[in-house]
């Protein structure tokens, strides 16, 4: 895991200009902020919102955005966060601070009582595709069914998805 790691960094380094990593405030369990780690595939000007929310987001990718996004390799820092026990494996993806509605819908649902995952029911049910209604239903039925099985089940398909780079829209 160390060596793509290191070459993940030396590629972004090389390719742009600004950090390595780039430290995204997220909405955790019980709805707490914590600072959450992904490679940099966007420019440092990129406004701090969604990316379904840029007018041109494929404007603001770096030269190797792109495939981080589509490889899901800009999520490899993220197990820095399950390390420090902000994120698990499975659960639904952290809300940026910034993302009211999904917020208060996970709030109304009760799905703010989750650990936020690395992967998730959303996820692999259409990742960037999904609006945020039915990503929150997703979430639900999540709670509803979460067992070790399940969260077996959701890695496998994130690992499928990923392969087929299924549901990544930049």
């Amino acid at each position: 895991m160390v060596v793509p790691i290191i070459i993940v960094a030396l590629i972004i380094k090389l390719t742009s200009s600004g950090p390595i990593l780039y430290w995204s405030d997220r909405v955790g369990r019980q709805n707490r902020l914590f600072r959450m780690p992904k490679f940099r595939s966007m420019r440092t000007d990129t406004p701090a919102v969604a990316t379904h929310l840029l007018i041109s987001p494929d404007t603001y990718l770096t030269p190797i955005g792109s495939f981080l996004r589509k490889s899901s390799l800009d999520e490899l820092p993220q197990l820095w966060s399950i390390l420090k026990g902000d994120m698990s494996f499975v659960g639904p993806r952290p809300a940026l601070f910034n993302q009211d509605d999904l917020i208060a819908l996970r709030t109304e649902a009760g799905v703010h009582e989750l650990v936020p995952g690395l992967t998730g029911w959303a996820q692999v049910n259409g990742r960037d595709e999904l609006p945020i209604p039915e990503k929150v239903k997703l979430d639900v039925d999540y709670v509803q069914r979460q067992s070790l099985g399940f969260d077996v089940w959701i890695i496998w398909l994130t690992f499928v998805k990923v392969l087929r780079r299924d549901g990544v829209s930049h």
